[in-house]
């Protein structure tokens, strides 16, 4: 990070309290999707005795410093020592020991919520298959596939059933394409267990259901 941008560091050391800086960090957590509103940025500026509007940009300098370390941090899932590494020697020691404290108590939270904000793609649970009626000997016949999808996601948990027709000539290009996902995750595989083998570890067992 530019010297600019660490020289915003000291505004924290304003602040009343271990408490206030806490909130600060939990206040931008809570919002790394939203960013703060103005009335957040004002009152963070008063926690920091900045009541002055025309002060605020010093304010949003900070807050992108701290951003910037949490993400680190979260993403990384750097440990204390490493963390303490990101400060230069302009922050004060007694300010890197407090956001050190900080970032390592929420980390491991911070890191589950990552993983739950993370896109969970539906799971395929059942698939059944039928001919469908034909009204006429003219038309071709097709298949009725039926996919039941297990939705593990939060927000839409539960499960999710599609049904799609396919005649002669479609479900043959769908089964080349199906040979080759299977011939490539073979190879995935293969390489995966050659490479752990020749580091002398055993690949991990896994539990399907």
């Amino acid at each position: 990070m530019e010297h600019t941008v660490w020289g915003h560091l000291p505004l924290l050391v304003n602040s009343n309290s271990k408490e206030s800086v806490e909130y600060i960090l939990q206040a931008l957590w809570r919002t790394r999707k939203t960013g703060l509103d103005a009335t957040d940025r004002h009152f963070i500026a008063e926690m920091l005795q900045l009541p002055n509007h025309s002060d605020l940009d010093p304010v949003l300098i900070l807050l992108v410093c701290l951003r910037m370390l949490m993400r680190k941090c979260v993403y990384e899932n750097i440990s204390k020592d490493e963390i303490q590494k990101l400060f230069p020697n302009e922050v004060l020691p007694e300010l890197q020991r407090l956001l050190t404290l900080l970032l390592q108590k929420f980390q491991r939270e911070w890191r589950e919520d990552v993983l739950n904000d993370q896109v969970t793609m539906p799971r395929l649970k059942a698939m059944t298959w039928n001919m469908a009626n034909q009204e006429t000997e003219m038309l071709d016949p097709v298949a009725v596939i039926n996919l039941k999808l297990q939705n593990d996601a939060q927000s839409h948990s539960g499960e999710l059933e599609v049904k799609f027709q396919l005649d002669k000539d479609t479900l043959e290009t769908m089964l080349k394409s199906m040979y080759s996902i299977r011939d490539q995750l073979s190879d995935v595989v293969s390489v995966t267990l050659e490479g752990e083998t020749s580091n002398g570890h055993l690949p991990q067992e896994t539990n399907t259901v």
